[in-house]
């Protein structure tokens, strides 16, 4: 397994993973991290300031107007606000991705998981929108940790740059 840094902050890395065993063994051993997945619903009745506020509200009794102004504070910092009243059957990858992040940020977690970026946003280049996404919020998090497979490190390289930690 390698550890990659993120060029947007030193509070990211990738590692990667040569097998599903051993990413699923790795995600085990984080049972104190908030998880950013793939398999994880939004609540599609609900907008993406409501699926956010519900956190703040459910971990520390947060009243709902201040959760909500929690939630739009965080879609700003990640240029996203005007994802604040969609639901979820009308966002886009990006801006589910974002909620999720968003969520998972609001839990405060010692570290955030991002469990296999590709089935999440298969249609950007997401180490790029990654890189960009957690710099602009890496003063709301303590760490993050974005998990994929050794035979993606390639889309991870940049050119002129040393990616290793």
């Amino acid at each position: 397994m390698a550890d990659m840094k993120i060029l947007g902050t030193d509070k990211a890395a990738i590692r990667l993973m040569p097998d599903n065993t051993a990413r699923q063994a790795f995600l085990e051993e984080r049972q104190d991290a908030a998880l950013v997945a793939e398999w994880l619903p939004l609540r599609a009745n609900l907008t993406v300031i409501e699926n956010i506020a519900l956190v703040p509200q459910f971990h520390q009794n947060v009243p709902y107007r201040r959760a909500t102004e929690i939630g739009w504070a965080l879609l700003e910092l990640a240029g996203y606000a005007e994802a604040g009243t969609k639901r979820d059957p009308d966002l886009t990858r990006q801006e589910r991705f974002v909620t999720k992040l968003a969520r998972a940020i609001l839990q405060s977690p010692p570290i955030i998981v991002v469990d296999r970026p590709a089935l999440q946003l298969p249609d950007i280049r997401y180490p790029l929108f990654l890189d960009d996404l957690l710099a602009a919020l890496a003063g709301e998090y303590a760490r993050c940790c974005i998990v994929d497979y050794e035979w993606n490190e390639h889309l991870y390289a940049r050119p002129n740059s040393d990616t290793s930690a």
